[in-house]
């Protein structure tokens, strides 16, 4: 499986979109800030969103033209899985 995912730091904050193998593992390594660069400098750790897919060039392809969105079609992604912007990640587990 492979994800593509959306982190904020906080409610309509800075957004950060990423494609993985391994989503908890990913999100992890934001929040801990091991993998230096944009989220850690920004404080972006709040798995706000995600989608499944099955084959990897869909996933890069579908990171690639969200990152090219407006950010309020971003926002109304999030906020159509997860109106209230809560922390995806304990779901994870």
């Amino acid at each position: 499986m492979y994800y593509v995912y959306m982190l904020a730091s906080r409610r309509n904050g800075t957004l950060y979109t990423g494609v993985t193998n391994d989503l908890s593992r990913r999100v992890f390594e934001h929040r801990q800030g091991a993998v230096p660069g944009f989220t850690r400098r920004y404080g972006v750790a709040r798995l706000v969103w995600y989608e499944v897919h099955t084959e990897i060039e869909a996933a890069i392809t579908r990171e690639k033209r969200i990152k090219r969105w407006k950010r309020d079609w971003k926002v109304t992604l999030i906020e159509d899985m997860n109106p209230l912007w809560a922390d995806l990640y304990p779901t994870l587990r």
